[in-house]
C-alpha cells in the first residue's frame, strides 16, 4: 500500500506535469490545488528536489517545477523514491532484496513465486506509466466522460 507520503508526492507531481515547464508554482498553490497540507508538502518537495524529480527556485518569482519532461519521470521512480520497495515481500524485491529468515528453499516457495509475479505486474505498471501519460489518459477520461454526457441529455 503507499504512503501518505507517496500518493501527495504524485499528487504534486501531477499538478506540475499539467504545467507549462517553464512556469513555478508555489507550495501553497500546489497544496490549494490538491487539497494537501502545505507543511507536509513542503517537505515531500524538497525530498524530490534531492532525488532530481522536481527544480526550485526561491525568493519572488520562484517555486516548484519538473526537473526534467514529464514523460521521463514514471509513477515507479517516484514510489521507490518516497517509500522504497515495490515488491511486496523483500525476498522477490529487485532492489531491495532481502532472503526471508524462515525460508528452507526459495525456488521451491510457492507464496514467493507467487508475490513475484504480483511484484512482476506492479513494477510493469508503475514504471511504464509516466506523469506525461497519467495526464493524457486523464484528459481522455474526462473527454469520454464528456462526450457521454452529451449523449445521455440528448445533445
Amino acid at each position: 500500500m503507499l504512503s501518505q507520503k507517496c500518493k501527495y508526492a504524485l499528487q504534486a507531481l501531477m499538478v506540475l506535469a499539467k504545467e507549462n515547464s517553464d512556469n513555478l508554482l508555489l507550495v501553497s498553490e500546489i497544496a490549494e490545488r490538491e487539497n494537501l497540507p502545505k507543511k507536509f508538502l513542503e517537505a515531500i518537495l524538497l525530498e524530490l528536489n534531492r532525488n532530481g524529480i522536481v527544480r526550485s527556485r526561491r525568493g519572488r518569482g520562484g517555486g516548484y517545477a519538473l526537473a526534467k519532461p514529464a514523460d521521463l519521470i514514471t509513477f515507479g521512480q517516484v514510489v521507490r523514491i518516497m517509500d522504497g520497495a515495490l515488491a511486496p515481500l523483500a525476498c522477490v524485491s529487485v532492489n531491495y532484496y532481502r532472503r526471508c529468515d524462515e525460508c528452507k528453499d526459495e525456488q521451491a516457495c510457492d507464496v514467493r513465486r507467487v508475490m513475484r509475479r504480483v511484484r512482476d505486474a506492479i513494477a510493469s505498471e508503475l514504471d511504464g506509466t509516466s506523469l506525461a501519460k497519467a495526464v493524457a489518459d486523464g484528459r481522455a477520461a474526462a473527454t469520454a466522460a464528456l462526450l457521454a454526457a452529451e449523449q445521455a441529455s440528448g445533445g
